[in-house]
């Protein structure tokens, strides 16, 4: 039944990779759900938030960014990102602070004309440049499409997150919320510690190693006071997974490190986290393997 007080509905957040959208949903819920890294393409499927106040309840579906693939799976990254555009309530397009408009933000701006869904454009980092060149960037982008609003942010300082928290609801419907008030995501909890673990071995490896690694949780057992999780780092290439290991096993241990701690905030009880690397060779490019680690292009309908 639809309720005139409450609104409900769905968002979604794309950009080009690294400007910041998963920071943003990770500032907006509260609570690391999305993973970060300064590496490209770092989500690779929806990562469905839940925020709720008073006023009304936002399902926000995070992306991956909308870029030009060169294998399957970024053929699957990019079908999940556009056909997101068209099931939403309102679409959030996250920019950096520049006059510059390059070809990335061109092909974004070619998809959006092909959607009738109402447009938000989020001008993030503006903790990076000088107040007074803010309206500057605003008119750039305001030449280039008829954007529903434009709401400057810094996802990282949390700077204008509630404006655009109440901006976003403008655009919901009427009605009762989706998920129970305290429900912060509907991703199980295996996936978004294989994410996790992935983060901080994208972060620990730095530019190492070329984007193609994988995590698999192999068991997740609780037991008083404690979980124990084993988990694979998949790779491609057996050069690779000596880079993962390292000397000693020095490597490995430092992301094990790194994730557990972000694990144990997450689950609330100690860890004890055990990791294994595994070589297979062009994951990206075979349809059984993306589907063995969470990618399947069957749950896109184009």
């Amino acid at each position: 039944m639809e309720n005139k007080a409450y609104k409900a509905g769905f968002a979604t957040l794309i950009g080009r990779p690294n400007v910041g959208k998963s920071t943003l949903m990770n500032t907006l819920i509260g609570m690391k759900i999305a993973i970060t890294s300064n590496k490209p393409q770092t989500t690779r499927n929806r990562i469905q938030t839940v925020y709720t106040d008073e006023n009304g309840q936002i399902v926000f579906l995070d992306t991956p960014g909308i870029h030009k693939s060169k294998n399957k799976l970024g053929d699957y990254m990019v079908n999940v990102a556009t056909h997101t555009l068209k099931e939403v309530d309102v679409v959030l397009w996250l920019v950096e602070p520049s006059n510059f408009i390059g070809a990335g933000e061109r092909h974004i701006i070619e998809q959006l004309k092909k959607i009738t869904t109402p447009v938000i454009l989020v001008i993030n980092k503006i903790d990076t440049v000088k107040k007074e060149e803010i309206l500057s960037f605003i008119d750039t982008y305001r030449k280039e499409y008829d954007f529903a609003e434009i709401v400057p942010v810094s996802a990282l300082k949390a700077d204008n997150t509630d404006d655009l928290i109440q901006t976003i609801m403008k655009y919901l419907p009427y009605g009762v919320p989706f998920y129970d008030e305290d429900t912060i995501t509907d991703q199980p909890e295996r996936q978004i510690v294989a994410e996790l673990i992935r983060e901080k071995a994208l972060r620990s490896l730095e530019d190492e190693i070329p984007h193609g690694i994988a995590v698999t949780i192999e068991s997740m057992k609780y037991k008083k006071g404690l979980c124990e999780i084993q988990a694979t780092i998949v790779c491609e290439r057996d050069s690779h997974k000596g880079i993962i290991i390292g000397k000693q096993g020095v490597m490995l241990k430092k992301i094990g490190s790194r994730a557990r701690q972000d694990i144990e905030n997450l689950l609330e009880t100690k860890v004890n986290l055990q990791l294994w690397v595994k070589v297979k060779k062009d994951w990206r490019d075979s349809d059984i393997l993306m589907k063995n680690f969470g990618y399947n292009p069957k749950d896109i309908e184009l």
